[in-house]
């Protein structure tokens, strides 16, 4: 058996270089048949001029689209900005119908506030006290439905934006500039003063 596989050996060998030289033949074929891009270049002025020209529109029609984009988004900031003031102004003309009306009822609201100073506790009268204290409550909080609120002014300094100064007294309790006493409740709706509230201060 050794000798027959030698003498088939050299045939193997044949067979293989054939093999090999059928694939070189390949791709030699392969490579001469791929295709080659041209580069088309302008052969003549006239052609150059008409480049030229395109890419002059092109930097034109880049321009104008620039321009109108800009444009569009200052009037989309406009637009915004308008609708802000606009719906400020809506809220401010709100505030100022109800602010109106119910500067009306702070005097009732003062009353009962009053009633309220020097309340009994105990006896009949607490109890009537007590009736007062409720409706003082819910009058608060409908208040604070239309975003009104009281003043709070404790161990504050008098300022002339919030406060209505009635008197400025000696104190050794208090530093100067300092309130002594509210006289009257103040209210804000909103960050804006209903009613200032009316104050005694040191001097």
């Amino acid at each position: 058996m050794t000798e027959e596989y030698k003498e088939e050996t050299p045939e193997v060998e044949e067979l293989i270089e054939e093999s090999d030289q059928i694939g070189s033949q390949k791709a030699e074929q392969d490579l001469e048949e791929t295709p080659e891009f041209e580069v088309i270049e302008p052969d003549d002025e006239e052609e150059l001029d008409q480049v030229a020209e395109l890419e002059n529109k092109l930097l034109e029609a880049l321009s104008e689209r620039d321009e109108y984009l800009d444009g569009w988004q200052r009037t989309q900031a406009d637009f915004a900005n308008y609708k802000k003031r606009v719906d400020r102004d809506r809220q401010l003309m709100q505030q100022n119908a109800v602010g109106m009306v119910v500067l009306r009822y702070l005097e009732i609201l003062d009353d009962l506030e009053r009633a309220l100073t020097n309340q009994p506790q105990t006896g009949e009268g607490s109890d009537w006290a007590d009736g007062i204290d409720l409706v003082y409550r819910k009058w608060l909080k409908a208040l604070e439905v239309d975003n009104i609120k009281p003043m709070d002014v404790d161990h504050q300094l008098f300022d002339p934006m919030l406060h209505e100064a009635v008197s400025h007294e000696e104190s050794d309790e208090y530093k100067s500039g300092e309130i002594i006493e509210v006289v009257q409740t103040g209210y804000l709706i909103g960050d804006r003063v209903l009613r200032p509230a009316r104050v005694r201060v040191a001097k």
